[in-house]
């Protein structure tokens, strides 16, 4: 194993010179900033010290330091936690959401000092770093003799690995991507009828001029073609028109969250001309043999 970092989670009111606000506190060790990778803005992290240790220092987030100090230097400067005061000894950089834990408004403090803070004796989570997936599966496996040897022979603990969590998200986006298929499915197949009804429209309003072309030597398959092409052209355009729309919503939402990756692979923009040209013509072949199928005398006659 790389790294064990004890976490110890609870919420208490947090205050500087008159100023106060609830926030969550974490108890923890100097091996969390390996283990979750965070980075310090200001100071340090907390001392390497025997997890048994009360200290009374933390390690504020950004939201916290902006909100009880404002443009002052936090670092030196009392912090009181409930009845307790910690010394800030770091800010941490800008860290946002990570797996369900805002770091931004964090109180970090030694696990024994949060122990004490929330009288609890057990560990909210115990975080474990491994050099190698396959150090990875030999730590779950000691975790369990331990816990087993500790615990009177009982396996009473949720083991998460990186792999699991994985694979739930893979599973979550699996079918979050059948719905998405499913919905933009239903939506061809309305786009779909929507085209053969314009279509059928067409053939109904051009009925003399159909009968004109077959009068003048027009094939059968030239007036298909004729009327395919008319779809192809509609769906194309109905497509085109998507796709800008669709452009203008990602450039909107990267506006609003410039943080988060969006955009357009050319594969897709392509893929999405590619079937709103098949759906078209697809729904388009009735329209198309209903005209070619036309009488011309009768087409003529407008009967």
């Amino acid at each position: 194993m790389a790294a064990i970092a004890p976490v110890n989670i609870g919420s208490a009111p947090v205050s500087v010179a008159g100023l106060e606000r609830e926030t969550n506190i974490m108890g923890s060790t100097h091996a969390l900033l390996r283990v979750r990778h965070l980075t310090v803005a200001q100071g340090r992290f907390l001392p390497e010290a025997a997890a048994g240790r009360e200290l009374s220092v933390c390690v504020i987030g950004k939201k916290i330091r902006e909100d009880l100090f404002g443009q002052r230097r936090a670092v030196g400067e009392w912090l009181r936690i409930n009845d307790r005061r910690f010394r800030v000894v770091g800010v941490l950089a800008e860290e946002g959401q990570s797996i369900g834990t805002g770091f931004d408004e964090l109180v970090i403090v030694p696990v024994a000092s949060a122990q004490a803070l929330f009288d609890s004796h057990s560990l909210f989570r115990i975080l474990i770093e491994a050099h190698s997936e396959a150090a990875m599966h030999r730590a779950v496996d000691e975790v369990r003799r331990i816990i087993q040897a500790r615990h009177e022979g009982e396996d009473d603990i949720t083991v998460i690995t990186q792999d699991s969590v994985v694979n739930t998200f893979d599973k979550i986006l699996s079918a979050l991507t059948y719905t998405v298929a499913g919905i933009a499915s239903v939506s061809l197949a309305v786009a779909g009828v929507l085209v053969m009804n314009v279509m059928l429209v067409s053939v109904s309003q051009r009925t003399a001029e159909i009968g004109l072309l077959k009068a003048l030597g027009a094939r059968r398959a030239e007036l298909q073609a004729l009327f395919l092409t008319e779809a192809a052209l509609l769906s194309l355009a109905g497509a085109l028109v998507g796709n800008l729309l669709g452009n203008a919503g990602i450039a909107a939402l990267g506006w609003w969250y410039p943080n988060f990756p969006l955009h357009l692979p050319a594969w897709a923009w392509t893929a999405s001309l590619a079937v709103a040209l098949a759906t078209g013509l697809g729904f388009g072949v009735l329209p198309a043999r209903k005209a070619a199928g036309l009488n011309p005398v009768t087409a003529l006659g407008r009967r």
